[in-house]
């Protein structure tokens, strides 16, 4: 292979696809992966992966697309930085870190949430090409960042990642760079906007208001239109006039947008096609809030007056007609509600002129209002875009928008908002609109079809070329022609045209209106004359424009020369005026006795509408009367006193001239001082305006005027003497109206006069300097004079306004006074005001000053903080005015910051070349530094102490919390020291440092600010470890000496900084990789350095250590379990430390070590530890007791304890969490063990109740009872109190050990109770009864519990209770966890429960496992693998020998509990083929390996599972198989019997298909099979050792015979009959089949045994004694009872109860009546005549029937009668008669009880074994009581 050379330009890139690790020296890859390329050889690239620099490797080149990057520090160190721009950067950022939180949703399962990452994903990503493309423009791309921002935080914060601060250019904010305060500020302002705009996303009403407030955060608005097409078939040019319209009005509010349309469907300039743009500006926030607004467009075509007429004549052409006109309705648009887009179409259909009468204007009206029409695909389609700002922001901001081509459609009238104009931008704009005119027909026969032709002239009536403008994007023209309507009398035009006569020809100019017939035919069109004029000046008589509004005009009839001469009309009155009625009386009124000829045409009338615009022209005389002051000087006090009432708007236009008026008057009367306080006024009132949001753009227009207009030199002199004249009278007391006023305007009243004192220095070199500093220094006084006032009222509300207003002088007044000299009059200004006395506004003007820039002078801000600082300390201590007292110490904060941060510039710019300026910088630091400290030391104390005063809730806490923070960033070493020093005395010293622990620990544990605030969190972490790491060289210096040792102190430090390393905003771990790397990049592992703080404090103790164990055992457990390695590494040996100094003083370490116990449970329960802490832990504390040979023994025995416990700790922590909890109970019975056997009895009941709790959340309540009972058994019935902790329910009340056990017993046997297990109960029932009676004789709770035990008994008897299966499972494999790896367990089902349901809640927590097939062991290879192999099989439960059941018949709800519960033996049988296959007959060769499992405890138990402890296997033969097979089969027919006989009603199914399997050799083949196999005299002699158990064999097939009739015999009375030819068939077959048995193995009969207390199904317990029953005695007694049934007697009601409760209780065993001995079995009946004589036979003996009814035999008559005829128990619990198979009369025999016994023992009958068995006292002997619960070692599982 080639060599690995060096990359010079392949330094970075990203996976494009997977790359799997198949070799060691690979690095595998996932697609996104960004790596760092460092080696290149043949198509294969090596580095790392930037997600984890440890990870070298190499990786093929084809799967890298490399990008630029920076790389720094080329070499070992070399490390790169994308070469992308940093906003793309983030969004790569960002993208990597949501696609992992998206695919953790996907499997989550949360839809929604994923669906919504997804689109904001793919957002993102297209946002990022954008960015990339490098096309977009500038407005475009700062738009673009804006919104990628918008969406990064929002998608941040609903999936709770980090706040992202940032700065104004969307810049993310720099920590080391940002102060404190400004860092907060910028989390609150993105937290508030992030949570503005999710409220936003999820409540429409929200994103309205939040449109709604962008709306009016903008003072004008523009929108943008774009006229993509218009499709019309006109056939002629036309005129599109496009205006917005507002329906309310019902009119149009801004100028028209004009296009010339020609004729062949484009626009005329064909320049224009495809740019068609125009912008419609100057909308304010009272357009918007406009109810409607609608984008209307008027067609007017150009040409013939009827377009139906043809050219056939010639017509008259030009003429403007109606053609149409289109509405859309754009609210929604420009509310911001609905989304416009510069590239989204809307289509606005054309509405059609139908009548002649359709003027335009009424056609919109309706229009807006109509519905749909048929417009027949005829229309226009638009873009609309809404644009913030006037129009110049909107050329900055969308320039590919509005560009020089883009039509400006101005708004008719002024903005709400007025912006001032550039120089010579000046505005002069009359908007005309031809409302309407009616004409009387005169002398024709119609009405005329009337043209309005407007003109501009002059007074010689000459027309004024180019001043008239259609709308915009219109070429001025000379004359304007109205729309001509066809035939109307009354006309409604209502068009709107733009005037623009120079300002210097207005006052000279006229508007002229002709009006004129127009005729369809071009010849008479020709001759039609002027038949009207009409006309209006612009300006009046006293010099102001033409008011705005409509105007009635007379119309004037005459010769059309004369009409348009002006000489003749100038003179006569324009208007109608109707305070002069002569005017208008008679229909004709010739003027001036006819000398001009010109008549009044009093029937026609027209109206004109004007609105002027114009920064020049005043409609207002008072405003006029002051402009040109000169001409009328008597008027001047009157115009100045005037000037307050006229409109802002129109002073506002005459800005700059009123004030040139108004300085006028004060300069030309210098000498006097009669105008002064008038001008003031004035100046004042303007001030006033400006201030006007209205106005506030005039701001600027007026700081302009100052520096660059004004020129007035004296009037400095003027202005402050009146205003310390004001301020005087205020000061007396005396009312000073003007004064509020005049502190408004303070701020430009004093730049007026610096101004123009500068002026006056300039013009003459700097005279009357001290004069001025005088004067302004008087004002100062003055006003200091006012803030001592007490008075209320006027003088208050002054104090208030010079407070407000006061800081807005302070930047003219700075150059004037001396900063010391200034700082001193501020120092009074504010101390001279009464304490309490308007606090806030104090407050706030203090906080105007500190952001001023005098306070960015030394001796300014040095006299200013003397008198702030107490204000603040004072206020903060009583929590006054919190609001303003933290704002205002969050702007100090940030100009000392500022300033540090200039003068650490300073001086590191300047080396030591430059000594001044180093000097210079060193100066600036220490001036800072002083005010630092004194900050320092009169506000930190109180900062801390009322932060622990307020309540967590409390807003205001975050904020005193970051300027605290502020405080300590700006601290150094020489600021904490001495501030130490300050301190009078130790106690205070000492409750400083205790305040500041207990504080900083509370700060930490809960923290101020929400988690997502990293940054913010971070740098508080970064000034508390500073601040910690100081105060820690305190307590070492000056509270460790034996004199000065503080206990408390040094604990509250170590917890302090235990806390502070474990907080979880420090646990990198828990990071995302990317979050990681900038914590470490910026602030470092802080845990890293406060560990080791800690170990070094913690040696600095010395002897003093052993006064912190064990208290501190568990903060520094806590911080070893951090995992970081280096920190582990470095503190664990402290637990060693500890030991060594515990045992030399006590020679043990037991308090140590009990407290590591208790902690180490409660932290790693908590999440905490791992197995590498194990390891290290072993490893580190081993090698430390080795080097001390004491503690080595010692040593060792604890570490193995507590890695023993922390193993098991481990695994229950790690299956805690897992939704199948059956593994957490194992391992809380592991951990509860361990603490047993080392004696931690608080410990181990903690984990028995855990283990309770598990166990009934998943309804396991025997297993819980039992967990209980193990309590329980803790204690003793005595009034002892209790010394173990409690848990759960019976903790408050239960002080005494009795009341305890007792509460607990009644829950255990309440839980019994739900498991069924009421044999347990009973026995709990028992002991608390006898504690009842005969220890605290509370009869009460004693019948109480007597009755509770009464119920048990009848459940037992009358509940069903299903056996569960039993399950071996045996967990392989090195995949599984300690615990359970290469074990196998029995484990309890649940009720009813299948063994696929139960492997299926097997395999659940292992869904990787594998699972086996065999039952088999299996071999190593599956032991020793990797995986997990599980493997599971059921298997059966081994009762155990019961010696108290022997011989007695017993209900089987009774027995049938102890054969599947208290077991702690299971066996498996598997069938295996042997020696030579019988394909005939397989039970030849059919052996058994039979495989039995003990396990540690009983089941059930406190588990539903116990380990298998030993496992046997043994090997069954055939013919042992076949009697097994047997045996169960003869239970089965017996329990199958007794089932039906206890329940008539039972289903016959199961019954028929057990019968019919057995007598039908069909079927199963029946016995045959055995005897083919083992009765063979070959068989014997091959096995004669097998002889017994053949005749076993034998001696089972026998007694099968009567069970079976028996069952037929049921069979035969509940079969129906469809089913009775199945009977008879079976019928017959168990004729030939008892036939046959009985002839070979001989005869067995039952016999009907009652038991006086039975009632339900019994089992038989077999005996050695078994045939002590077989008395005469017993036989008589027996067949007495069966012969002559006795009726009780019902003779008295005592007596009938007894009967009815003796029914009740009791019932029969069925059998067969014993044949008399004397009759041979030749006699016996033949097979026909066998069903009469079974009949008979059961008839006789079937005690259910009312006749059946007797008393049981006596027991002694039972025991007296000597042994004589061969009664004899069946296997099956049967007692009957056994007869000779020969001819002879049979002779009794006795069967061997050894048989029985054999039967009994089932798993020692498979070896052969034999029990002996000592006989029972009684075998006979009726059961007096419930059978006893079996020994308490058999019923309580013990550990």
């Amino acid at each position: 292979m080639a060599l690995w050379l060096p990359t010079k330009e392949e330094k970075y890139g990203v996976a494009v696809w997977n790359f799997l690790r198949t070799s060691e020296h690979h690095l595998p890859l996932q697609i996104g992966e960004t790596v760092h390329i460092l080696q290149a050889s043949e198509g294969w690239y090596r580095g790392y992966s930037l997600r984890n620099r440890a990870a070298w490797g190499i990786f093929p080149a084809s799967l890298i697309h490399l990008k630029g990057a920076v790389v720094e520090r080329r070499g070992a160190e070399e490390s790169v930085v994308p070469a992308e721009m940093p906003m793309v950067q983030e969004i790569t950022t960002t993208l990597r870190e949501w696609a992992t939180i998206w695919k953790q949703l996907y499997v989550a399962g949360q839809t929604e949430q994923y669906q919504q990452v997804k689109q904001m994903m793919y957002e993102l990503m297209e946002r990022r090409s954008q960015l990339l493309s490098g096309t977009l423009p500038k407005d475009e791309l700062l738009q673009l960042k804006k919104e990628v921002t918008g969406k990064i935080d929002y998608g941040n914060k609903i999936l709770a990642l980090d706040l992202v601060v940032r700065d104004e250019d969307e810049n993310i904010l720099d920590p080391d760079r940002t102060s404190i305060i400004s860092l907060f500020q910028a989390h609150k302002k993105a937290a508030q906007t992030i949570t503005q705009r999710i409220q936003e996303e999820t409540s429409p009403q929200q994103s309205a208001l939040g449109c709604s407030a962008r709306l009016a955060a903008s003072p004008s608005h523009s929108l943008y239109l774009c006229v993509r097409n218009f499709v019309c078939n006109i056939g002629e040019e036309a005129q599109l006039f496009m205006a917005l319209y507002d329906p309310g009005e019902q009119r149009v509010i801004s100028e028209n947008y004009v296009i010339r349309w020609a004729s062949t469907g484009v626009p005329q300039d064909i320049e224009l096609l495809n740019n068609l743009k125009a912008i419609f500006t100057d909308l304010g926030s009272k357009d918007l809030k406009r109810e409607r607004l609608f984008l209307v467009c008027q067609i007017i075509r150009v040409g013939r007056m009827d377009l139906r007429e043809t050219y056939s004549r010639k017509l008259s052409t030009g003429l403007r007609r109606p053609f149409g006109i289109s509405v859309m309705d754009i609210t929604d648009i420009i509310k911001g509600k609905c989304e416009s887009d510069e590239d989204k179409q809307h289509f606005i259909p054309v509405h059609l002129v139908t009548a002649d009468n359709d003027f335009l204007h009424n056609m919109i009206r309706k229009a807006v209002e109509g519905k749909d029409i048929n417009h027949k695909g005829q229309g226009f389609w638009v873009s609309l875009k809404m644009l913030w700002g006037d129009l110049s922001q909107v050329r900055k901001d969308h320039p590919h928008l509005v560009d020089r081509s883009t039509v400006v459609a101005r708004k008719l009238g002024y903005p709400e908002v007025i912006m001032p104009g550039k120089q010579g931008d000046v505005r002069n704009d009359i908007y005309l609109t031809l409302v309407q005119g009616e004409f009387d027909k005169g002398n024709k026969k119609t009405q005329k079809n009337v043209e309005v032709t407007v003109c501009v002239c002059d007074e010689s009536g000459s027309v004024v070329q180019n001043v008239i403008y259609h709308g915009a994007g219109d070429k001025p023209a000379s004359e304007y022609r109205s729309v001509v309507y066809y035939q109307q009398r009354h006309q409604r035009w209502m068009e709107t045209v733009k005037i623009a006569v120079p300002i210097e020809d207005v006052h000279k100019t006229h508007l002229r209106f002709t009006f004129r017939h127009r005729s369809s035919s071009d010849s008479k069109d020709k001759s039609e004359r002027i038949f009207s004029m009409a006309f209006v000046k612009l300006m009046r008589p006293d010099g102001t424009t033409l008011r705005d509004g409509e105007h009635d005009l007379v119309l004037y009839k005459g010769d059309s020369r004369k009409l348009e001469d002006a000489s003749a009309y100038l003179s006569l009155p324009s208007m109608r005026n109707f305070s002069e009625p002569k005017l208008l009386s008679g229909s004709s009124f010739r003027m001036s006795g006819g000398t001009s000829g010109l008549t009044v045409s009093a029937r026609d009338s027209f109206q004109i509408s004007t609105l002027v615009c114009s920064t020049k022209l005043t409609q207002n005389v008072n405003l006029l009367g002051l402009l040109k002051w000169r001409s009328k000087p008597s008027l001047l006090s009157g115009n100045l006193q005037k000037l307050m009432n006229v409109d802002g708007g129109e002073v506002i236009k005459f800005l700059q001239d009123t004030l040139d008026a108004l300085f006028s008057i004060m300069m030309e009367n210098s000498d006097t001082d009669v105008y002064d306080t008038l001008v003031f006024d004035a100046l004042v009132f303007i001030v006033g305006l400006v201030a006007d949001r209205k106005f506030q753009h005039f701001n600027a227009v007026l700081e302009a005027y100052i520096r660059q207009h004004f020129s007035a030199t004296l009037a400095y002199k003027k202005l402050i003497s009146v205003l310390t004249q004001y301020v005087d009278h205020a000061s007396r007391g005396e009312p000073c109206e003007p004064l509020m006023r005049t502190f408004k305007a303070l701020e430009y009243v004093f730049k007026f006069i610096v101004r123009s004192r500068h002026l006056f220095a300039q013009l003459y070199e700097g005279k009357e300097t001290a004069e001025f500093q005088h004067s302004l220094q008087q004002f100062f006084l003055s006003l200091n004079q006012l803030m001592k006032s007490p008075l209320e009222g006027p003088t208050l509300l002054s104090q208030g306004a010079a407070l407000k207003y006061l800081p807005s002088i302070l930047e003219d007044v700075f150059g004037i006074f001396d900063s010391s000299v200034l700082g001193a009059l501020l120092q009074d200004f504010i101390g001279n005001l009464l304490p309490q006395r308007l606090l806030k506004q104090k407050l706030q003007s203090l906080t105007d000053i500190v952001n001023s820039k005098i306070f960015q002078s030394y001796e300014c801000r040095e006299l200013l903080l003397q008198t702030v600082v107490p204000i603040l300390q004072e206020l903060i201590e009583k929590g006054e005015e919190e609001d303003a007292c933290i704002e205002l110490l969050s702007n100090i904060l940030e100009v000392l910051y500022k300033a540090q941060k200039r003068a650490e510039e300073l001086q590191a710019q300047h080396g030591a070349g430059e000594g001044r300026h180093k000097d210079r910088g060193d100066t600036e630091l220490v001036k800072v530094k002083k005010h630092i400290q004194l900050i320092l030391e009169r506000l930190l104390h109180t900062v801390n102490r009322r932060v622990i005063v307020l309540d967590r809730e409390n807003t205001l806490r975050s904020h005193y919390v970051a300027c605290m923070a502020a405080i300590l960033s700006q601290m150094d070493k020489d600021h904490y020291s001495s501030y130490i020093k300050a301190f009078p005395s130790r106690p205070e010293l000492m409750d400083f440092l205790m305040e500041t622990f207990i504080l900083f620990k509370d700060l930490i544990g809960k923290m101020v600010y929400p988690s997502d605030w990293m940054v913010m969190n971070m740098v508080q972490n970064r000034e508390f470890l500073r601040a910690i790491n100081q105060f820690a060289v305190t307590l070492t210096e000056m509270f460790l000496n034996n004199s000065s040792f503080e206990l408390q102190l040094w604990n509250n430090y170590f917890h302090l900084a235990v806390a502070f390393l474990t907080q979880d905003s420090l646990q990198l771990e828990n990071f995302s990789q990317a979050k990681r790397n900038s914590i470490l990049a910026k602030y470092g592992d802080m845990r890293a350095t406060i560990g080791a703080a800690i170990r070094d404090m913690w040696y600095n103790l010395g002897h003093r250590k052993i006064e912190f164990i064990p208290g501190m055992v568990g903060p520094i457990l806590e911080m070893t379990l951090v995992p970081e390695l280096e920190l582990r590494k470095s503190t664990i040996p402290i637990f060693f430390d500890m030991m060594l100094c515990e045992y030399q003083l006590t020679k043990s370490f037991s308090r140590f070590e009990d407290e590591i116990l208790r902690k180490l449970d409660s932290e790693v329960e908590g999440g905490r530890g791992d197995e590498q802490y194990k390891q290290l832990f072993e490893s580190i504390l081993l090698s430390c007791c080795q080097r001390h040979p004491e503690l080595a023994k010692p040593g060792e025995n604890f570490v193995a304890l507590v890695t023993g416990l922390l193993e098991r700790l481990l695994d229950y922590r790690a299956v805690m969490n897992d939704e199948n909890k059956t593994y957490s109970m194992s391992c809380t019975v592991n951990l509860l063990n361990f603490y047993k056997e080392i004696d931690r009895q608080a410990m181990y009941i903690r984990y028995l109740y855990k283990l309770k709790d598990l166990h009934i959340s998943y309804e396991n309540y025997t297993e819980g009872a039992y967990t209980l009972l193990l309590h329980a058994r803790l204690l003793k019935w005595s009034d002892e109190a209790n010394t173990a902790p409690m848990q759960g329910l019976h903790s408050p009340s239960l002080h005494t050990q009795r009341q305890l056990k007792e509460a607990l017993y009644n829950q255990i046997i309440d839980y019994f109770d739900q498991g069924k297990m009421w044999e347990e109960a009973i026995h709990i029932c028992k002991e608390l009864a006898e504690q009842y009676e005969s220890e605290v004789f509370d009869y009460e709770m004693l019948s109480d519990i007597l009755q509770r035990e009464a119920k048990f008994y009848e459940k037992i008897l009358k509940v069903l209770r299903p056996s569960p299966d039993y399950f071996a499972v045996g967990y392989y494999g090195q995949g599984f966890p300690t615990f359970l790896r290469n074990k196998v367990f029995i484990y309890r089902g649940k009720e009813y429960e299948r063994r696929e349901d139960f492997e299926m809640r097997l395999l659940s927590p292992f869904p990787n496992a594998e699972k086996l097939k065999s039952t088999s062991p299996p071999g190593q290879d599956i032991t020793n693998s990797p995986g997990q192999y599980i493997q599971c099989f059921t298997v059966q439960p081994v009762e155990e020998a019961k010696v108290r059941f022997k011989d007695r018949s017993i209900p089987e709800q009774i027995t049938n509990f102890y054969k599947a519960n208290h077991i702690q033996k299971f066996s498996y049988s598997r069938p295996f083929k042997k020696g030579p296959k019988d394909p005939d007959n397989e039970f030849a060769t059919m052996w058994i390996e039979r495989t039995t499992f003990i396990t540690a405890y009983p089941l059930p138990g406190i588990l539903r599972w116990f380990m298998v402890t030993s496992t046997t296997t043994t090997i069954i033969s055939p013919l042992e198989n076949a009697i097994e097979t047997m045996m169960k089969t003869n239970e089965k027919i017996m329990s199958e019997i007794n089932r039906h006989q206890n329940d008539p009603s039972l289903p016959i199914n199961p019954l028929s298909m057990l019968l019919n399997g057995i007598v039908d050799p069909a079927v199963m083949g029946g016995f045959a099979k055995y005897e083919t196999a083992f009765f063979q005299e070959s068989y014997l002699q091959e096995h004669p050792e097998d002889e017994g158990n053949i005749e076993k064999l034998k001696d089972l097939i026998a007694w099968q015979t009567p069970l079976l009739a028996e069952g037929i015999r049921i069979h035969r009375r509940k079969v129906t009959e469809d089913l009775r030819p199945f009977h008879e068939r079976m019928e017959q077959c168990f004729v030939q089949l008892r036939a046959k048995v009985e002839s070979q193995y001989g005869v067995r009969e039952m016999v009907c045994f009652e038991d006086r207390r039975s009632g339900r199904p019994r089992s038989m317990a077999w005996g050695p004694d078994w045939d002590r029953l077989s008395h005469a005695g017993d036989r008589r007694v027996l067949m007495e009872a069966l012969a002559t049934p006795k009726p009780a007697p019902h003779t008295a009601e005592s007596e009938d109860c007894r009967n009815e409760r003796k029914e009740n209780r009791s019932s029969t065993f069925f059998g067969y009546r014993r044949q008399d001995l004397r009759q041979s079995i030749s006699e016996l009946p033949e097979p026909k005549d066998e069903k009469r004589r079974l009949s008979r036979n059961m008839s006789e003996s079937t005690l259910g029937s009312p006749e059946g009814k007797q008393p049981p035999p006596s027991r002694d008559a039972a025991g007296a009668q000597p042994s004589t005829a061969g009664l004899s128990l069946s296997p099956t619990g049967f007692r009957g008669r056994v007869k000779s198979a020969s001819k002879a009369p049979p002779v009794p025999r006795k069967i061997s009880p050894m048989v029985y016994e054999t039967f009994l023992e089932q798993s020692d009958t498979a070896t052969g074994g034999k029990a002996s068995t000592s006989p029972t006292a009684d075998g006979n002997k009726g059961l007096k009581s419930p059978p006893p619960p079996p020994p308490k070692s058999k019923r309580v599982s013990q550990f």
